[in-house]
């Protein structure tokens, strides 16, 4: 690039040097139509200089705001419940944030009366009822009452049934989440025979079970769209 310049300037010097009478000798120039013809040819010869030129950033691409992902605050849960019996239901959880757990129950086909409610580890019904294993116990706490500081997570207390067998309840609880390590869902809801003892009738299986006999009726909770 340098020699090229360099060429350049001395072409420009020689020229302001020699008299215009003698520049055609040693430049000479086109003067007719019939030099047209002639092919014409660069006189430069070197490197081609490519710009090395940054495309600017756009200002609106780097100040754009990025798409908001929206989460849904409430979360919601259902369990269809089934047994070898008439008895069966329906129970649904909904949840705001991470505030407690709202539980809508109805039940048909209980005897008349208080049956106890819990829900159980698994959610395994492959043998029946029984293979949903004991109450949801993460703190291996011994069994109680929903309102003792001393419970299972699972102990929900008892239903009552009206005189058709149908049992309607609303239960508030802290400690069945629909989300986080201690979630409920992939649990199981079980109603049982009898009544809760809510851990205070004395019985070999008031700490365990509530004495609350056999199961009527499982099911698996489950998330559901809101």
């Amino acid at each position: 690039m340098q020699a090229a310049l360099a060429v350049m300037a001395a072409h420009t010097v020689l020229a302001a040097a020699v008299p215009a009478a003698h520049q055609s000798l040693l430049f000479p120039s086109i003067s007719s139509a019939s030099s047209l013809s002639l092919p014409l040819h660069s006189s430069f010869h070197g490197v081609a200089l490519k710009a090395n030129v940054r495309p600017f950033l756009s200002l609106s691409a780097a100040t754009a705001p990025k798409p908001l992902t929206v989460v849904a605050a409430t979360k919601k849960a259902v369990a269809v419940l089934k047994g070898t019996s008439n008895v069966e239901g329906v129970v649904t959880l909904t949840q705001e944030d991470d505030g407690p757990t709202t539980v809508n129950v109805r039940i048909t086909g209980l005897t008349p009366g208080k049956h106890g409610f819990h829900l159980h580890e698994y959610g395994d019904t492959t043998n029946g009822c029984i293979s949903t294993g004991p109450h949801f116990n993460p703190n291996g706490l011994t069994h109680g009452a929903p309102e003792d500081e001393v419970r299972h997570a699972g102990d929900l207390g008892n239903i009552v049934a009206n005189a058709d067998g149908v049992a309607e309840a609303t239960i508030v609880d802290s400690q069945i989440p629909l989300t986080g390590p201690d979630s409920v869902v992939g649990r199981a809801f079980v109603v049982h025979e009898l009544e809760d003892d809510l851990g205070k009738g004395g019985h070999e299986l008031s700490l365990t079970t509530g004495n609350a006999g056999g199961r009527l009726a499982c099911g698996v909770v489950g998330l559901t769209p809101l």
